[in-house]
């Protein structure tokens, strides 16, 4: 093709335009997909509804890499209705009503917006009627929680579908399937030796791999075809921090993370953060791991440690990586800093073991309730004192069985708020428990 700049010809040959290997990759037959067996198994409510030809609006929720987008691309292919794609990053209203204008002429239309949770409200609604009269069967793609980010009545009207992180296995399957079946790969001859490196690099994203995987392969030589996990590190000039997350070195880093919190040394856990992180770990089970630990060593010696905790959960949840890595860390450092207790874990423990050995002690029977004249007629509820009818809202009466009566299974850490609360306890109960 010619091209005259400035009186300089220029002559640039023309070439046949390549897509790249994620896209050269798309599932074209049910056979082709990798992992997603709850959704697109043969015997999935969804592979059903589609293979019928019944779709309702749906929206797809899963990390990126997860296969989202193909799998909106090889409905519309299954079900034979024109297809409308727009990305939520750079189209509103007046993109929702041209997709909408052109489907009503056609009758029916598949629309998939990606990256629905950035559309704000009034875009949202610009959906509902088309979605409601049936003029559009949209299919929205997020990786964020839709409870959260789509609007309550377009949600209504929709199916929420999960697609989960791929893991390891599934994406080794996706690895060969691109070697053995892409006409690239496959007339180069390539072999994947090592799969580690290049899974580790994807972070779980399917389309990432396949980049990666086709980024390498672009750099082997005639003499050699051979994937390494040194020739991925070298090519992407990063080494490799391999965490194998079911193995024995997973739950050596967890422990020794856990351990440097209860030891409440956080330049040591923000080390084991970080090497989880690196290393990939869901950051769901880290937070979760936290939420225990907040009770399990820390207690009542610091009631907002769990409060602490549970948040970072639920922002963990909503947000993920990268950007959570700061609220676990800010969680971690708060909760290696504060004072620790383990006395609800040994009392809960304490309590567990005499169940276990007293496992038939009924309930005393001024505790039990007495809904019906026969429980009163046999003595339930008789004489029990109300608490709130005495002074300082306390009566010194026998909770536990007799045979138990007295048994103590929570003690007081040594710390500010719960001495306090051996204080209390002391003036409470003087006269039963020794405290």
């Amino acid at each position: 093709m010619p091209l005259n700049l400035s009186g300089i010809f220029i002559f640039i040959p023309m070439q046949t335009i390549l897509p790249p290997l994620a896209e050269r990759m798309r599932p074209k037959s049910w056979e082709d997909f990798t992992g997603q067996e709850h959704l697109i198994g043969p015997s999935a409510a969804l592979r059903q509804m589609i293979e019928a030809g019944v779709l309702p609006s749906i929206i797809l929720w899963g990390p990126p890499g997860t296969g989202k987008t193909s799998l909106a691309r090889f409905i519309a292919q299954r079900i034979n209705l024109p297809y409308f794609q727009i990305s939520a990053i750079d189209s509103g209203v007046k993109e929702i009503r041209a997709v909408i204008e052109s489907a009503s002429k056609e009758g029916k239309a598949i629309l998939f917006i990606d990256e629905i949770h950035r559309f704000n409200k009034s875009q949202q609604d610009a959906l509902l009627g088309a979605v409601e009269a049936g003029i559009i069967t949209l299919i929205g793609a997020t990786t964020e929680n839709p409870s959260f980010e789509v609007n309550k009545a377009l949600l209504s009207r929709c199916q929420i579908f999960i697609l989960n992180e791929l893991g390891k296995e599934s994406l080794e399957q996706l690895i060969q399937h691109a070697v053995q079946y892409d006409v690239v790969l496959k007339t180069k001859a390539i072999t994947v030796q090592e799969v580690e490196a290049l899974i580790y690099y994807s972070g779980g994203d399917a389309r990432k791999l396949l980049n990666v995987l086709e980024l390498v392969s672009s750099t082997l030589s005639s003499s050699n075809q051979t994937i390494t996990n040194a020739l991925v590190e070298s090519i992407l000039q990063k080494k490799i921090l391999y965490h194998d997350k079911k193995g024995e070195q997973h739950y050596d880093i967890v422990s020794a993370f856990i351990k440097s919190i209860r030891g409440s040394d956080p330049n040591a856990a923000l080390f084991y953060l970080a090497k989880m992180i690196e290393g990939g770990e869901d950051p769901k089970f880290i937070a979760r791991r936290l939420l225990i630990l907040s009770s399990e060593d820390i207690g009542n010696a610091n009631p907002n440690a769990l409060l602490l905790a549970n948040t970072c959960f639920d922002a963990v949840t909503k947000i993920g990586y990268p950007e959570c890595d700061l609220i676990l860390s800010q969680t971690v450092i708060y909760l290696a800093t504060s004072p620790k207790s383990n006395a609800s874990y040994m009392a809960i423990r304490a309590a567990q073991q005499t169940v276990r050995e007293y496992a038939e002690l009924p309930v005393p029977l001024h505790l039990r309730n007495a809904p019906t004249k026969l429980m009163k007629d046999l003595d339930y509820g008789k004489d029990y004192k109300y608490a709130h009818s005495y002074d300082g809202n306390f009566v010194d009466v026998e909770f536990l069985p007799n045979a138990i009566a007295g048994k103590k299974f929570y003690e007081p850490g040594n710390n500010a708020k719960e001495n306090d609360i051996r204080n209390q306890l002391k003036k409470w109960w003087k006269n039963k428990y020794n405290y």
